[in-house]
C-alpha cells in the first residue's frame, strides 16, 4: 500500500462504525446469534441446515462489496483520467480535494452525534439504492457463498457518505487502477469492523452503539478531513501530512 493510501484506509477503520446501522443487519444475521425484533437495519432469514458456516458467507459478502466498491472507484478514477486533457482539471482537482475533505468533517460530525446533514447526501443517493434493491430479492435466501458474494456486490449501492467522500478522492487520483486502489483501501479498512459484525451480530452493535465509542471515532474521521483542510490551504506543511490526508494523487 502507497502511503497516500494510508488515510483513506484508517478513513475506512475509523468510520466503519457507521457500517453497523447500514450494513450491520445482513452480515449479522449470519452470525445466527440471537436478535431482538427490529435490532437490525436489515434482517434476513437464513436456513441454517442449508447455510454455509457463518465465517464463509462474511468472508463472500464483504468480497462482493468490496468488488462493488473497487469497479465504482475505476469508473471514477477513469472519468478523470479521461478528462485528464481538460485545461481545467486543475481546478477541478483542487475543488474535489476540498469537497473530499470537507464530507470527511461533516462525516465526523455526524459520528459525533453532533450534526446529522451528511444524511442529506446520503438521502441524494437513495434513487440508485432504489434501482439496486429490488435485486437483492431476486438473489433468494442468503444460504450459499455465492449469493452472498451477490448480495454484497449489490450492497455495495446503499447510499453512504462516507463512501461518497473516498470516491470523490478515487476520481482524484486520476486513472481507473488508482481509483480501484483507493477504494480497495478503503473497503480493506471497513473489513476488520464488517467481519466481526457477521461473526458477534448483536453485541458488536451494542457495543458501536454507545456515544464514546462513536465520539472517538467521529473525532478521529473529523480530525484526518480537518488536516487536509488546512492543508489545502496552506496552513500546514505538506511533508509529513502526505500519509495523514486524504492527496490528489494514488500510486498504484
Amino acid at each position: 500500500m502507497s502511503a497516500s493510501l494510508f488515510p483513506v484506509f484508517v478513513v475506512g477503520l475509523l468510520g466503519s462504525v457507521h457500517c453497523a446501522g447500514m450494513c450491520g443487519g445482513i452480515v449479522g444475521a449470519l452470525s445466527f446469534a440471537p436478535r431482538r425484533p427490529g435490532a437490525g437495519a436489515t434482517v434476513i432469514a437464513l436456513h441454517p441446515v442449508a447455510a454455509a458456516p457463518a465465517a464463509v458467507n462474511v468472508a463472500a459478502y464483504n468480497l462482493g462489496r468490496i468488488a462493488s466498491y473497487m469497479t465504482a472507484g475505476a469508473l471514477a478514477g477513469g472519468i478523470a483520467e479521461g478528462a485528464s486533457a481538460l485545461s481545467g482539471l486543475p481546478l477541478l482537482q483542487a475543488g474535489a480535494y476540498w469537497l473530499a475533505n470537507v464530507m470527511l468533517v461533516a462525516m465526523g460530525l455526524y459520528l459525533m452525534g453532533a450534526w446529522s446533514g451528511i444524511a442529506h447526501v446520503e438521502r441524494a443517493g437513495q434513487w440508485l439504492w432504489r434501482r439496486v434493491q429490488p435485486h437483492l430479492k431476486r438473489i433468494g435466501p442468503p444460504d450459499t457463498p455465492g449469493r452472498m458474494l451477490a448480495a454484497g456486490a449489490l450492497w455495495g449501492g446503499l447510499p453512504c457518505a462516507m463512501v461518497y467522500s473516498v470516491l470523490v478522492t478515487a476520481m482524484l487520483s486520476g486513472s481507473a487502477v488508482s481509483g480501484a486502489l483507493t477504494m480497495l483501501a478503503f473497503g480493506l479498512g471497513t473489513l476488520p469492523m464488517m467481519l466481526a459484525l457477521g461473526l458477534l451480530g448483536a453485541r458488536l452493535r451494542g457495543w458501536l452503539g454507545l456515544p464514546a465509542v462513536r465520539i472517538a471515532c467521529g473525532a478521529l474521521v473529523l480530525g484526518f478531513g480537518a488536516l487536509g483542510l488546512l492543508r489545502a490551504a496552506g496552513g500546514l506543511p505538506p511533508s509529513w501530512l502526505h500519509t495523514l490526508c486524504l492527496t490528489t494523487g494514488v500510486s498504484p
